[in-house]
């Protein structure tokens, strides 16, 4: 599986790491990740430590999440972002609807 959701032990914290490609293949494991027992969180973290590949569906993707905790900009962070994906992030103007490091 090209991602693994961990919700932390007091439910408040759900982290998302995207494995290689982010793409529209991982549309539906995406959704059901924030969705579900993971859908009271007050945070979630999405990992891109290993993800080599992003395309225009995964920026949907993340779009359909910020929408999911209501547009709030706190809520989500993108972590370990590569150069590679801050840069499509960045032309996207992501870097305004979410928070990058």
């Amino acid at each position: 599986m090209n991602l693994q959701r961990q919700i932390s032990p007091d439910g408040r914290t759900v982290t998302i790491a995207i494995h290689g490609r982010f793409d529209f293949s991982l549309h539906k494991d995406f959704r059901e990740a924030y969705s579900g027992e993971a859908a009271a969180a007050d945070r979630y973290v999405i990992d891109f430590k290993d993800t080599e590949y992003m395309d225009s569906s995964a920026l949907g993707m993340l779009l359909l999440l910020r929408e999911h905790v209501g547009g709030d900009t706190e809520r989500v962070r993108l972590t370990n972002v590569s150069p590679e994906l801050r840069k499509i992030l960045e032309i996207s103007n992501f870097h305004h609807l979410f928070k990058m490091d």
